[in-house]
């Protein structure tokens, strides 16, 4: 079947495998302005990757994992946040505790890398993933982050398919920066996140889709609407 990544505003990712696995990534659905969906609409979800602990990153992570018995992918210290404030069961937990950055984990088939991010957090520090499908395709969402030089390196380890990255300035990456990691990242397809759902985001990938073709031509730039998704 094919793989899609579907976006659901923000810096939520649904992803589906080529064997039918959903992980979903930054889960920020209820309260979200620009998601169009509700949690009761969400099919069945087999793994929660948070980046960090920021309620517009891990508001709903607790929430899905009880109702689909989902695997939580995040840093000890959130791991343990999620535990004492939402009640998230340790056996929902990877390897019962969470994992740190370097750490991989197995899900059916599907291996899921944790990553550097340059950006804040209040229990760990934030976190990438590079996400390797059944098939080999590779995915990487950025999470909240600046620029910074270990792109490069990551792009040497992990051949990026498509790269999800932030582009709303103030807390991540702005349209400049992004375009710039894409010289860094070299993947095929890049996707614009974590703009326009506050008023000082930036409010259009416009210029991000301008910029992009300057620093990165070869690179298909994939502009999704809040619901809509990205198959092949």
């Amino acid at each position: 079947m094919p793989k899609s990544v579907k976006w659901l505003g923000h810096s939520c990712f649904l992803i589906t495998s080529p064997k039918g696995k959903r992980l979903v990534v930054d889960p920020w659905i209820a309260g979200n302005p620009c998601c169009p969906l509700k949690l009761e609409d969400l099919p069945k979800i087999d793994a929660v990757l948070v980046t960090h602990d920021h309620f517009d990153h891990s508001s709903n992570a607790v929430d899905i994992a009880k109702r689909f018995k989902s695997v939580v992918l995040a840093q000890p210290e959130t791991i343990g946040r999620m535990q004492s404030e939402g009640g998230l069961p340790a056996a929902q937990a990877v390897y019962g505790m969470g994992m740190n950055t370097g750490g991989s984990a197995a899900i059916d088939g599907i291996t899921v890398t944790m990553v550097e991010a340059h950006h804040s957090s209040q229990t760990g520090s934030p976190a990438g993933y590079v996400i390797k499908l059944e098939d080999g395709t590779t995915l990487y969402h950025a999470g909240d982050t600046g620029i910074f030089g270990g792109m490069q390196l990551l792009a040497e380890l992990f051949p990026v398919d498509l790269a999800m990255l932030p582009i709303g300035g103030v807390f991540t990456m702005d349209s400049l920066q992004a375009a710039k990691a894409l010289t860094l990242l070299k993947p095929k397809m890049a996707m614009p996140m974590h703009y326009k759902t506050f008023p000082v985001l930036e409010q259009s990938a416009d210029n991000f889709v301008t910029l992009a073709k300057e620093e990165a031509p070869n690179v298909k730039v994939i502009v999704l609407e809040p619901g809509k998704e990205h198959s092949w």
